[in-house]
């Protein structure tokens, strides 16, 4: 089951590897699994693709029974746009049904290159490296803003791509919001969205979001489920150890993607360049969106979490943790300039954990990739998706 939000291209993915393709937010793909849904699912060529599975959540106990009497794995292919199901108590696929969260593109997607996890080149001690030739703030906040939707990543020139992040904010509020079993004020969902897209990458007490969209605690509480099971917002949880006391608890709320960000607050190069909290945060939301689009694949598992102590006096914006609880620190800079200032919190981490920290890493916006301290870099941001082909042989940790 690919389970993402609408428009990353799960149905694209998934029928270049079915054999047959039923569409059930169709009527004429849906009308035989109403009728009958195990008969309609027996003697088809496989693997059958079973597309938006969400509009007739019947078929899923149908899918239970097709594979508990013939366990064949790769029967079926299964995509939505919505999550809420999976996490009602009696759902059929447990045991049965593998789920694969799908994303955005990734920046090496769109270049059609390889793929080589982030964390698993810092894990195994791999060099980063920046492209060439090198990116700069123009260059990043071009890619953060048409952000990794396919269609305006790949296809749509710069105006096209800010009317489509815009039109699908809209639907999401007019249509989407409805389809999900829900009716709210659209105007109301609109305006809480922004509300999320603005403090994207931040740690906003619950009621400063409720009061600036003018809703209550309670239509906030709903909206935000909604938001979270149509997968337009995505929570960093806060990490926490016995091993350092009076840490936060408050997750990291974040847009799935940078461009859809702009998108909902109807922002430009201009508004980003002359606003550095727009700025930081559209960098930021952009940086993530690689880290946990690439969660999945990597051989290297990991979690992604943030850390932060309850006074704000110590952040680190990303801890990625990996088995047998080692940890990876990443800070990112909408900066070109690195100092060895910048890694003081990935410093204190490393300290504190001892040999559970394998390394640090200060993302920023310059061209620099300088070592900064024990077990600490600074890179710049395109070493996300530069791998050093030097060292093609290196097995992840």
């Amino acid at each position: 089951m690919l389970v993402g939000p609408r428009a990353c291209g799960k149905t694209t993915t998934a029928a270049r590897c079915s054999a047959t393709v039923l569409r059930l937010d169709t009527e004429q793909g849906a009308a035989a699994l109403r009728a009958d849904p195990d008969a309609a699912l027996r003697n088809r060529a496989e693997p059958v693709l079973l597309d938006e599975w969400q509009e007739f959540p019947a078929v899923m106990g149908a899918v239970k029974r097709a594979v508990d009497s013939e366990r064949r794995p790769g029967r079926f292919l299964i995509t939505g746009s919505a999550r809420s199901n999976t996490d009602e108590r009696l759902w059929p696929g447990t045991g049965r049904v593998v789920m694969v969260p799908m994303h955005p593109l990734t920046v090496a997607e769109t270049r059609g290159a390889p793929p080589r996890p982030f964390i698993d080149r810092v894990a195994s001690g791999e060099a980063l490296v920046g492209q060439t030739p090198p990116s700069d703030l123009g260059d990043y906040l071009s890619l953060a803003l048409r952000g990794g939707f396919p269609e305006p990543a790949l296809e749509l020139g710069e105006t096209g791509a800010q009317r489509w992040l815009a039109s699908y904010a809209d639907q999401v509020a007019l249509r989407d919001a409805s389809s999900h079993g829900l009716a709210p004020d659209s105007v109301r969902l609109r305006r809480y969205m922004a509300a999320l897209a603005a403090s994207s990458a931040g740690t906003p007490q619950d009621k400063t979001l409720y009061e600036a969209a003018g809703i209550d605690r309670r239509t906030a509480l709903s909206y935000e489920q909604l938001l979270s099971d149509l997968v337009v917002v995505d929570h960093l949880g806060a990490w926490a150890t016995n091993r350092l006391k009076r840490l936060s608890r408050t997750p990291k709320r974040y847009l799935v993607d940078s461009g859809l960000m702009a998108g909902i607050l109807e922002v430009d190069r201009e508004d980003a360049l002359g606003d550095g909290a727009l700025l930081g945060a559209l960098i930021d939301t952009f940086v993530v969106a690689q880290l946990r689009a690439e969660a999945c694949v990597a051989k290297t598992r990991y979690r992604l979490w943030h850390l932060r102590d309850q006074n704000g006096r110590r952040e680190v914006d990303v801890i990625a943790e990996l088995p047998r609880g080692r940890l990876v620190g990443i800070e990112i800079k909408a900066a070109a300039r690195v100092r060895r200032n910048d890694a003081r919190h990935l410093a204190w981490l490393r300290d504190s954990m001892g040999d559970a920290f394998l390394a640090g890493v200060v993302l920023h916006t310059g061209q620099d990739a300088i070592q900064l301290d024990d077990r600490i870099v600074a890179a710049p941001i395109s070493a996300l998706w530069t791998a050093d082909q030097a060292l093609p042989g290196r097995e992840n940790a």
